[in-house]
């Protein structure tokens, strides 16, 4: 079974590896439109950061760009695979790599509840 839409859902940094500038001060929020992703977030280490790509099924692959609290520029690669939780929010399972310089590794983020 495909996990719902991420359309106007908002998520915020359970993990993440050392080579990474999110942190749990770091708020997501996702948009989706005919397999279509897109997003924004920011707090702790980032200023502003954006992503952009495509999803398939319960897949995600896109590209982030964002500005530190450095006033450094930074981007990457992510695979993404969504998780349903037992309490109906989602989870997002990443595993991600720097292309503007070196690093990868795993992350999660989990869905808000307002």
């Amino acid at each position: 079974m495909t996990a719902p839409s991420l359309d106007g859902r908002r998520f915020g940094s359970t993990e993440n590896t050392v080579d990474g500038e999110v942190g749990g001060d770091t708020s997501f929020e996702y948009f989706e439109n005919d397999s279509e992703i897109w997003g924004t977030y920011s707090g702790g280490e980032v200023r502003r950061g954006y992503l952009v790509g495509t999803r398939d099924g319960d897949a995600l692959d896109f590209r982030y760009t964002h500005l530190n609290t450095k006033r450094e520029t930074s981007s990457g690669h992510c695979l993404t695979r969504i998780v349903v939780l037992d309490d109906g929010r989602l989870r997002l399972e990443e595993t991600w790599e720097w292309e503007s310089r070196p690093g990868s590794g795993f992350s999660a983020v989990e869905e808000l509840r307002d």
